[in-house]
């Protein structure tokens, strides 16, 4: 028997740190079942039809109703989904919808919940690189990473990017509206990139990303929209040619790059004497004590397994991590020649850093 002596457990401690586990938990849940909303189509189904029975959902998204029925009173439950006793109806709130059911919505989590599924499903792998400390490639990952990655952040570059980042730029938007050249690099589906094509028809948009499905991804996405502007390449930023860009852009990328110092070095030579750089990264304060929210939860655990792990998977493998901080970023772009830095812009979610020559 051991003679350790017992640590006292504060019994309010305990009940307070349990019920938050037990939450998360049952949040760990919601995820995938909310997922499972998505892809099916119950959630577009319940903002559509507005309050019904189990059986009435069943048959219009050619569901199976006790299948069906479960997870309605799972996502009850958990609040996603309002339940009325009186008639047994379901049916979403204008803000349930928002979050669950209205893609391209800066509110919509769906693509967030995509992403986690999808590291859930290659949970094995994690565990391997957690335990050798080893990188892991962008392309090692499930599909679904890719796919939500794109739907998280592309309502955010709809609502920010035109009408609100690159205005913050100086003299940047006149430039383009007469007639410039870009550089977004690291596009991954293209989303920014050919959002900036759309809104800058006189101005020539290209894209770099090193992963080739999701070049080719991006590719189909511009030929279905029309624009001719845009061209898309499988490049990292070192390999990307000096063609004297107005403005280069990375978004939420920078800290996934093994070595964020040789790629911005590399758009540096790039850019025209006069041009900028716009680096758009997670919010985080500059060290792990102004770190300690929800949001700062979110983005270290994904940059544990996504970010830190793409970065080691690359030469150098610097692993800035998704919370770096706009003072160790600063650091980076002053080492590849950047002299004039500063956080043009914010959101709640993200910084926007102005480099200058």
């Amino acid at each position: 028997m051991s003679t350790e002596p017992q640590t006292q457990l504060d019994q309010t401690k305990l009940g307070a740190l349990a019920g938050k586990v037990l939450g998360d938990t049952a949040g760990a849940l919601g995820v995938l079942l909310s997922y499972i909303g998505d892809q099916t189509g119950v959630y577009r189904a319940l903002e559509e039809t507005g309050p019904c029975t189990a059986g009435q959902l069943a048959d219009k998204c050619g569901l199976n109703e006790r299948y069906l029925l479960e997870w309605l009173s799972a996502t009850t439950s958990l609040g996603y989904v309002t339940y009325e006793p009186e008639g047994e109806s379901f049916s979403l709130s204008p803000e349930q919808a928002a979050v669950f059911a209205r893609e391209g919505d800066p509110t919509c989590m769906q693509g967030g919940f995509q992403s986690i599924v999808g590291e859930f499903a290659q949970y094995e792998k994690a565990v391997d690189v957690f335990r050798s400390g080893e990188g892991r490639p962008w392309g090692d990952h499930h599909s679904c990473l890719f796919c939500g990655t794109d739907r998280f952040f592309k309502p955010g570059y709809n609502a920010n990017l035109l009408e609100q980042w690159i205005p913050a730029l100086e003299g940047v938007d006149a430039k383009l509206q007469a007639g410039g050249k870009v550089a977004d690099v690291g596009c991954g589906y293209g989303s920014s990139t050919i959002l900036m094509a759309k809104h800058y028809p006189n101005s020539v948009i290209h894209g770099f990303d090193f992963h080739e499905p999701s070049i080719v991804a991006a590719r189909e996405s511009a030929e279905k929209e029309g624009v001719s502007n845009v061209e898309f390449f499988v490049s990292d930023a070192a390999s990307m040619p000096d063609d004297g860009y107005d403005l280069a852009c990375i978004f939420d990328a920078l800290h996934d790059m093994g070595d964020p110092v040789g790629a911005a070095s590399s758009i540096c030579r790039a850019l025209k004497p006069d041009g900028t750089f716009m680096v758009v990264e997670p919010m985080a304060g500059d060290s792990l004590k102004e770190n300690q929210h929800v949001l700062a939860s979110l983005f270290y655990g994904f940059s544990t397994l996504v970010c830190v792990p793409t970065s080691k998977s690359q030469n150098v493998g610097l692993a800035l991590g998704a919370q770096a901080g706009q003072k160790r970023l600063t650091e980076v772009l002053n080492q590849a020649g950047f002299n004039d830095v500063r956080r043009a812009t914010e959101t709640p979610t993200n910084m926007v850093l102005e480099a200058r020559i």
